[in-house]
């Protein structure tokens, strides 16, 4: 069948579909330059990361510094698999982090140090095939950038090569400065992280807010300095009071992304599943739940369980239909009773 007889033919039928048969007659059709193909019908709600919608363009270091320039704040958040990755690409988030954070939202670990490097690549992975247009950063994970800053760049070089992040975001403030340099002098993009640095959280005796006093913030500043000037093109500020971060931010010339840090930062970042409220347990006081997430899905699969309990799912709109009625007469003389010998000798 030729293109123009199999696009009138499709119309025909589309135009007698259902609307769940519509959209997978619909997948079933495939654009590419001037030819048509003709795909599979599509049987199944999975799709790939090829067949997601691209219309953004592509948000690069120059992007963030451009916002900068600006002074358009920068919004950041964080994913940590494919869907979570999909959505703050259809959102319009400008950077992605696939935070260590994970390892308690995501893994239900006791803490970000448990989570490891295959861990880490394997979750990276899954956001970058779902977030195309945000630039994407990674956490280093605890235990792959202390030893030396040549352990830093080999696990930074792994990040971007086998999960096609574009940065690494590290925690650290003065003494990391080497190891900054010598991730940053190979020409990869890092973010820096100051303040509250959860993996460090036993030393600082707890998940506290950090920079408390003038000589808090005067050493949060020498750390910001110190690593900018080793390279970084932004720092996190974790909880710290507003009017430390707006100092910081004012005495930097690269963006502050703010977490728990006030609203004068250069940007913020939320983790993600703590803004949808995907938990019914504490968060941080700095999180603004955008949704309730954990009551809308419960709800949802208590719903689910009623209905199959009930037999009231799935319905005939959800079901597949056999090819002709010859078929469904032939299925119904067929005698079960034998069937069932004959399956149970096979």
């Amino acid at each position: 069948m030729d293109a123009r007889r199999y696009i009138l033919a499709s119309c025909q039928l589309l135009c007698t579909a259902t609307r769940p048969n519509r959209a997978l007659f619909l997948h079933g059709i495939v654009h590419r330059s001037d030819r048509i193909s003709v795909a599979a019908a599509r049987y199944s709600s999975h799709f790939t990361a090829e067949e997601l919608p691209h219309q953004r363009p592509k948000v690069t270091l120059n992007t963030i510094k451009s916002l900068y320039k600006r002074n358009i704040p920068i919004a950041s958040l964080t994913a940590h698999d494919f869907p979570s990755g999909i959505v703050a690409d259809r959102a319009g988030v400008d950077l992605v982090l696939v935070g260590d954070s994970l390892a308690m939202v995501a893994l239900g670990y006791d803490n970000t140090n448990q989570i490891t490097m295959d861990e880490m690549l394997s979750h990276c992975r899954a956001v970058a095939r779902g977030s195309k247009a945000p630039f994407l950063v990674a956490d280093l994970p605890f235990g792959t950038y202390e030893v030396s800053p040549e352990q830093a760049l080999e696990s930074s070089i792994r990040l971007i090569r086998e999960a096609k992040m574009e940065g690494v975001k590290l925690e650290g403030g003065i003494e990391m400065a080497a190891t900054i340099k010598k991730i940053t002098t190979a020409g990869i993009p890092v973010i820096g992280h100051i303040g509250l640095t959860p993996q460090r959280s036993a030393s600082l005796g707890g998940f506290r807010v950090q920079a408390r006093t003038a000589t808090g913030a005067r050493k949060l500043l020498r750390s910001a300095q110190a690593l900018q000037e080793a390279g970084c093109f932004a720092i996190i500020l974790e909880a710290v009071p507003a009017p430390v971060a707006k100092f910081v931010t004012q005495a930097l010339t690269i963006p502050t992304i703010g977490i728990g840090a006030g609203n004068q930062c250069s940007g913020q970042v939320l983790v993600q599943l703590d803004m949808l409220g995907s938990f019914d347990r504490f968060t941080p006081k700095f999180v603004k739940k955008y949704a309730d997430a954990f009551e809308t899905n419960s709800a949802a699969i208590a719903e689910y369980v009623r209905d199959v309990k009930e037999r009231s799912f799935p319905g005939e709109e959800h079901a597949y239909s056999m090819r002709n009625e010859d078929d469904i007469k032939k299925l119904e003389e067929m005698d079960i009773a034998t069937a069932k010998v004959s399956s149970s000798g096979m």
